[in-house]
């Protein structure tokens, strides 16, 4: 029997119709769908896709472990635990579309999926969505970067060192667990500031400045610095 392909779909940022074409394609396609999180329908990443891919909603589901923490031996648990639920469907020739927020390639949980299930022989695709930042940017109505300026993201719960320093524009993922220390620095960098929180989602909010963002901004934060204009 010929085994399945798993595919890690991008859903965007939040907003459905931020969606690809080819991301809804496969979702209608697919006899499985998985979906990080102990009950799939209560991820976002799904909630996003049901709103664009109506069908969704009589699709058969696989809930992959995925525990918010930073324990890295729990984490790793979990992301075989998850691999081998994939690998027993594609073992039976079943492809899978396995849903992540924003882009597969940019801090995404599918990745640890691909990297033990190519390892064990296994046919993995990754399909792009719109990335989170490129989203909140242009929600801001801000470009990130122009003529010969360079490009940072950085994931700021895990701490930003003298990264504001670097040259060019700095965009800070994960910052909303750790936003009263990350919000300390770039009101010190002296940059211009952005942020958006819940970019294309219920409860939206937008922050001009770094005086402007709460302490207690939510997970699903992403902050831009740009340099200080001559």
């Amino acid at each position: 029997m010929e085994k399945g392909i798993v595919y890690g779909v991008g859903v965007g940022p939040g907003d459905p119709e931020l969606m690809t074409l080819k991301a809804v394609r496969l979702i209608r396609e697919a006899p499985v769908i998985a979906v990080p999180g102990e009950r799939a329908e209560e991820s976002t990443a799904y909630r996003i896709a049901a709103a664009a891919v109506p069908e969704l909603a009589d699709k058969e589901l696989l809930a992959l472990p995925a525990p918010m923490t930073r324990d890295r031996a729990r984490m790793a648990e979990a992301h075989r635990r998850g691999a081998a639920l994939l690998a027993d469907q594609l073992d039976r020739g079943r492809s899978v579309v396995c849903l992540t927020l924003g882009d597969p390639t940019v801090y995404s949980t599918f990745s640890y999926y691909q990297h033990i299930l190519e390892a064990e022989g296994y046919t993995v695709k990754l399909i792009s969505g719109v990335p989170s930042f490129c989203a909140a940017a242009a929600r801001l109505g801000r470009s990130l970067t122009e003529w010969d300026q360079p490009l940072h993201v950085l994931p700021a719960a895990h701490g930003l060192g003298d990264a504001l320093s670097l040259p060019g524009t700095c965009v800070l993922m994960k910052s909303g667990g750790s936003m009263p220390a990350v919000k300390e620095q770039l009101l010190r960098s002296g940059r211009q500031v952005g942020a958006v929180e819940n970019c294309g989602m219920a409860g939206e909010r937008v922050y001009g400045s770094a005086e402007e963002i709460p302490d207690d901004a939510g997970y699903f934060t992403l902050a831009a610095a740009w340099p200080t204009r001559d």
